[in-house]
């Protein structure tokens, strides 16, 4: 990366009209402007590591304006541990046969694209947690067709528990919807409860139901919402949550 030490003012100009500015403008400029972080370049990292001749060295980096943060990612490939955390759009790819558990943060959102590419590069994955509150913005532009059939269905073949507990209800749509992904049988899984209430249409929706049928263990965090002020509370409670189960008809709910 050319730096500019002498630059005294920018100026940025688009004449189109864009919807998403704080998603995809002011990453960018937040990355050429943070003055007080000077992370080194991939070149200067392969330099350090110039000694380790069997061995490629993958470097990588992310900064999140909100939380003024800084991330780096340095190690050798193949890589060989059982775990790869905090994962970004910025990840750059590749095989890694030997990662059971994964973890994904971004301050950006995280498009099917990007799940596709995380199930390439972890075919045995196991586990799998996600941190991203950010609304899916390719989702807002497929609206007018017929949901994701122009992408391909993502498979997770050895995918055993995910937690959306950390994520906002696009990601509920994104593992749930039989569109989207295909899970695999006796999956754990955690999540919110009203934002499972949402997507599934309280429990009735076709699209979700398939995914749901192969969960063996739910955790919905939060209250489950009973009827008030009848007068036949404890039917109606037993009955409510037999159609929850129903829905989840080989799950242990928690």
């Amino acid at each position: 990366m050319k730096k500019l030490p002498s630059l005294k003012s920018f100026w940025l100009h688009c004449e189109t009209i864009t919807f998403v500015y704080d998603e995809l403008v002011l990453p960018l400029l937040y990355r050429i402007f943070y003055n007080d972080i000077n992370l080194p370049s991939n070149d200067d990292i392969q330099k350090i590591f110039s000694n380790f001749n069997d061995k490629q060295i993958i470097y990588w980096t992310d900064y999140f304006p909100k939380v003024k943060k800084g991330y780096c990612h340095i190690y050798s490939y193949p890589y060989q541990l059982k775990y790869y955390n905090n994962i970004t759009n910025n990840f750059q790819g590749g095989i890694f046969k030997y990662v059971r558990q994964v973890s994904l943060y971004d301050e950006r959102p995280f498009e099917h694209e990007f799940f596709l590419r995380i199930a390439e590069s972890f075919p045995l994955m196991e586990e799998l947690t996600i941190h991203n509150e950010q609304r899916q913005i390719n989702k807002q532009f497929r609206k007018s067709k017929n949901e994701n059939q122009d992408l391909p269905i993502i498979k997770y073949s050895y995918l055993k528990q995910f937690d959306l507990i950390d994520t906002c209800i696009d990601y509920y749509q994104q593992f749930l919807f039989d569109t989207k992904i295909n899970l695999a049988f006796g999956i754990r899984v955690y999540m919110i409860y009203e934002l499972v209430k949402q997507v599934t249409r309280n429990f009735t929706r076709n699209r979700t139901r398939t995914n749901c049928t192969k969960i063996n263990y739910v955790n919905l965090s939060g209250e489950i919402q009973y009827p008030r002020y009848s007068d036949n509370f404890s039917g109606e409670k037993q009955q409510l949550l037999e159609y929850i189960k129903d829905y989840f008809p080989h799950t242990q709910i928690d």
